[in-house]
């Protein structure tokens, strides 16, 4: 007699109240530093003012992507396909 071949199903229990705290963080450090750069053009050297937002936003791009994708991963689960 063969076993019977469980099967899975994929579920996804992410809301957006999830990832709402990432999102303001990250709109916090994206105005934080604009705000810092419309400081800095006014200096004699704009060019650095637009280096630091710049940077700023590289630097932080790669934390919001790890935490989207962590707490993502942390709401998949495998669940016995039940049938029907």
């Amino acid at each position: 007699m063969e076993p019977s071949a469980v099967t899975y199903r994929l579920r996804c229990t992410l809301t957006f109240g999830d990832i709402y705290g990432q999102i303001l963080i990250w709109m916090l450090v994206i105005f934080g530093s604009l705000a810092a750069g419309l400081a800095l053009m006014g200096t004699s050297k704009p060019i650095i003012a637009l280096l630091g937002v710049g940077l700023i936003l590289v630097l932080s791009l790669p934390f919001l992507l790890f935490a989207f994708t962590t707490t993502l991963f942390n709401h998949l689960a495998l669940e016995p396909d039940r049938g029907g």
